[in-house]
């Protein structure tokens, strides 16, 4: 492809910079918010601005950035279920032996101890952490499949070579 090492270099001295009124204002113009985007970063980086959406849909850019987004929000929903898994089972041993009274179908029941119930609860937890490893390993980013998903944009930025395509 037709794209130089200082585009290149000049998207990456410029990541994260964003002018949210530069994209407010280009979103009410094209009513399009990867457009809006693309439109203001381009301000900021002129010499990548004909590259900067090469290729790419917005469904591509908007779906794998929320699969991104999803995974990042359950890694740290993870993290913060570790902790709490460790607090419920050090008061699980604390109050091992600390008699309560037992329920069942929200009735008292027979005695039980604190830590016993508290058990309970931890094993929802886990399985909860357990659930969460899963949707982890298992999500994915939706690929690349350029407009409506017929590789046609991509045929014609590569020349037809479906091998780049794959690759990409």
């Amino acid at each position: 492809l037709d794209i130089s090492d200082a585009q290149i270099n000049e998207m990456r001295s410029n990541l994260g910079k964003i002018d949210f009124d530069k994209v407010s204002l280009y979103e009410k113009k094209s009513r399009h918010e990867v457009i809006a985007h693309i439109e203001a970063w381009g301000e900021i980086c002129p010499l990548a601005r004909p590259i900067i959406h090469l290729g790419a849909t917005s469904a591509f850019v908007m779906d794998n950035g929320d699969m991104i987004q999803i995974k990042e929000g359950l890694e740290l929903l993870k993290k913060r279920l570790v902790n709490l898994i460790k607090v419920m089972a050090d008061f699980a041993k604390e109050y091992k032996s600390l008699p309560v009274l037992g329920y069942t179908h929200f009735q008292p029941a027979q005695l039980t101890t604190l830590g016993k119930r508290v058990v309970f609860w931890l094993y929802d937890c886990i399985l909860d952490y357990e659930d969460l490893e899963y949707r982890l390993e298992k999500i994915q980013l939706r690929g690349v499949k350029g407009t409506v998903g017929t590789q046609d944009s991509f045929m014609n930025l590569f020349n037809k070579d479906e091998g780049k395509i794959k690759r990409l």
